[in-house]
Order: C-alpha cells, then structure tokens, then sequence
C-alpha cells in the first residue's frame, strides 16, 4: 500500500476481523489433521491388536510391516517399529466403540498418547489426564510432571468440613480445590543458596506455584490487610478461582498443624466473605497448608469450625536429605506470590 493511500477508518477493525478468522481457522486445521493421524494410528493398531491374537503376527511380522510401510511412505514419519508398538497398545487401552475423535485423548498431540500409555497402567486414569490434558492445554512436560507427581491422586484427599458447611453440590466442587500434599520440588533449592536468591528463585518460578495449586486459580494477594475496628489482619495468600467463583484464601505453616490455626484460617474466611465476596460468588473457602498434621487433630478442628475450609500438607520429597534443611519458611513461600511483571 503506497503511503499516499488512504486507509478507511474501519481497515483497522476488519484487519483484526479477518486475523482472527485466519488463526481460527489455522487452529481448527491443525486439530483436524491431529485427529485424523490419531484414527490412523488406531485404526493401524487396531489391525495389528487382532493379527496379534489370531497369531503368527509376531515381531518379525512388524519389524518387516515397518520396513515396508516406510518403502512406501517416504514422506511421512511414524512407522517405526516402537511406534508400530505404540499403535498397537493405544488401540487396546482406548477399545471404545466411539471414534477417537469424540473422546478426551483424540485431542490430544501423538506424544502426549505415548505418554499416558507409558506412564499409567489403568484405563481410569489414562482416561482422568487425557480429559484434563485437553481442558487444560497441558504441554507434554507438563502432562508428564502432573503424571508423577500423582495429580488424581491428591486432588480432594485432605480433610476438610465441606459436606457440613457447604451445600451437597458446592461440597464436592470445593473437595476439587485442595490437593494433599501439595508438591514445591520444582524450586530446585540447594543448600548454600542465600536468602535473597532463594526469594527470586520462588518469584521467578510463580507460573510454577500457580499450576501446583491447580486449574482457574488466580492470583489476588499476599498478606491482604484487613482493618477490623483499628485491629490489623494480614491473610497469607488470597485467590479467586474463575470456574467456581469464589475466593479461596490459603494459609501457610511450616510446621505442624496446632488447633488454632484452623480458628486463625476461619477468621480470615468470615473476613472475606464479609468484605469482599459478592452476591453471584460461591461461599469463600480456605486452605491450610501445613508441614505436617494429626488427623485426629485436625477432624476435632474442623468439626467445630464455622467456616469451610480443608488442610493439606506440603512436601518437598524428590530433594536430597542434605537439601531438605534448607527448606524456605511459610513467609518466604508467600513471597513467590507476591509478584509484580518488570515495566514494558
């Protein structure tokens, strides 16, 4: 366009109209292409599974299978004989009746199938981090950390008094935002790291905490102050979760889980359901994360607690022992959450 044309006022607009309709449509190719391979990929398995259990389809049979689809395929990568493998025992790990591309893992990247199949042994959870892989937009490392460190597992095992103090169905979407233990080794701390370069090293890895703490967390603040009648209160860590609407507040304690906490973790909860959650919000829940805990304590604490919140531990089991005496105070761990992005 020469520099003496005149741009209509609305060029703008329509430019950004039509980006939009050109990644949209990119996108919905992209994804189209990955479903079709992933219906190869399981079609071919699926021919290989039942040569396999007619017999006389042995190794030797898909090594030669592989050469020859190569010979012919020259231009498309993935008839190796361990993908050849792969193909075969996604098809028998996803044997449902509906196509691959009605289901959770049909969304999926190719790396991210071999993955589960490598990784998980039921069908139940192949199934659980296929689904939130795909809600989630999970990257394949991600995928894989959230496999080891036992995601399924730990969402809504801590105790809590949820089934008393919220209603059945808001109950059991609140069971889904506490994990037990929550898993920090992704700090990669050492032992002769300084104080202000173990700060840093939480702030810098605030993505990290973020997903830890699970899916539509957001981040609200860090030692909110509330001013009750001249008194000053600083809650740890304050979030909103943006699918079920309501704030969940998280308190932090380094050591083992006292009686008092849960009367402390209470306050903060009535505070905020008092001065800050509105009308169209879910009940405010709270969280504490403590080193360690009694159940039985902690059943006592919460039975009597007017507020409904759950405790959980947090662990830092994959560091060496000569690393585990370094481990930041509830403070410190606070201030990876208290993050400011640099100024553009």
């Amino acid at each position: 366009m020469s520099d003496n044309t005149l741009v209509p006022g609305d060029y703008r607009l329509v430019l950004e109209e039509l980006k939009t309709r050109v990644r949209g449509a990119r996108l919905r190719a992209q994804r189209r292409v990955n479903t079709d391979l992933l219906e190869l990929y399981w079609h071919i398995g699926t021919v290989l599974s039942a040569r396999q259990a007619q017999g006389g389809w042995g190794t030797g049979v898909l090594n030669q299978l592989a050469d020859d689809l190569q010979a012919e395929f020259q231009g498309m990568k993935g008839f190796s004989r361990s993908n050849l493998k792969y193909m075969r025992a996604f098809a028998q790990a996803w044997d449902d009746p509906r196509p691959i591309g009605q289901q959770a893992v049909g969304q999926l990247p190719w790396g991210h199938v071999t993955v589960l199949l490598d990784k998980l042994d039921t069908r139940e959870d192949r199934e659980w981090y296929a689904a939130a892989a795909a809600e989630h937009g999970w990257s394949r490392n991600v995928l894989m950390n959230q496999i080891m460190n036992q995601a399924r597992a730990r969402i809504g095992s801590s105790p809590s008094n949820f089934s008393t103090q919220l209603a059945p169905a808001d109950s059991d979407l609140a069971h889904q935002l506490a994990k037990d233990p929550y898993v920090f080794d992704f700090l990669d701390l050492t032992a002769d790291v300084a104080e202000r370069e173990l700060e840093q090293a939480l702030m810098d890895r605030i993505v990290d905490t973020l997903r830890e703490l699970g899916a539509g967390f957001a981040f609200v603040g860090r030692q909110v102050h509330f001013d009750v009648d001249g008194d000053d209160f600083y809650l740890d860590l304050l979030f909103f979760h943006v699918e079920q609407l309501r704030y969940v507040v998280i308190e932090l304690k380094t050591g083992k889980f006292l009686p008092e906490h849960a009367g402390q973790l209470g306050f903060y909860v009535a505070l905020v359901d008092d001065r800050l959650r509105r009308s169209s919000h879910a009940p405010t829940v709270g969280i504490l994360i403590c080193g360690s805990r009694n159940d039985h304590t902690v059943r006592y604490s919460l039975g009597r607690a007017a507020s409904p919140m759950a405790v959980s531990t947090y662990s830092y089991d994959t560091l060496p022992d000569d690393e585990r005496s370094s481990l930041p105070a509830a403070e410190q761990l606070a201030a990876a959450l208290d993050w400011v992005p640099d100024e553009p």
